[in-house]
């Protein structure tokens, strides 16, 4: 009986070993600068860590600059996209998967009508952070054939989102500037 438990010991002995083994990736904190005077008042002390943008991140949090929204509203390319094509009825939309697809058009012949899919590969403002493509059905005697066409449409398109968007983010920057909660501090 008492082998047995010098057994156990031992065991948990080597467990806690092979354990702490692996903790050798531990942070070192830094030391602390004692040379430097220390304001005694805390909320002095806050203040200045405010001003200087110093505090505590956690690891998941979101970071300045690094904000990922999840509604449309927020997107000035979404936004401009639905602005520009307004007067077409919209077949299908993902915010998340970043398309839009548009139901037929047309322009009073029934037999010819276009289709616009726009996908979003950036949420910044570029050129190259959308892609459109256009189709074309042509129908005859009840029977229609679709095709990819490539046509100066495509680009007017872009840029009309684009100008949209770019005034829309400039407008959200100052909106932003202005409603942005003052910092205020007690002394």
């Amino acid at each position: 009986m008492h082998l047995f438990i010098k057994n156990k010991i031992l065991l948990a002995i080597l467990s806690l070993f092979i354990l702490f083994s692996g903790c050798n990736s531990l942070p070192k904190f830094p030391k602390p600068d004692w040379s430097k005077p220390i304001e005694p008042n805390a909320k002095k002390r806050a203040q200045q860590n405010v001003i200087d943008g110093k505090g505590i991140t956690f690891p998941g949090s979101a970071s300045k600059g690094n904000t990922n929204f999840s509604f449309a509203s927020s997107n000035p390319m979404w936004r401009a996209t639905l602005d520009t094509l307004n007067f077409l009825s919209i077949a299908n939309s993902d915010y998340s998967g970043g398309i839009i697809i548009t139901d037929w058009y047309s322009e009073g012949n029934p037999d010819e009508a276009i289709k616009i899919n726009i996908r979003f590969l950036s949420n910044e403002v570029r050129a190259d952070g959308i892609l459109i493509n256009l189709y074309k059905r042509n129908c005859k005697d009840n029977v229609c054939f679709t095709k990819e066409i490539d046509d100066k449409l495509i680009l007017e398109i872009k840029d009309k989102i684009l100008k949209t968007a770019a005034v829309y983010e400039k407008q959200d920057k100052i909106d932003y500037l202005k409603t942005r909660p003052k910092k205020r501090f007690k002394d």
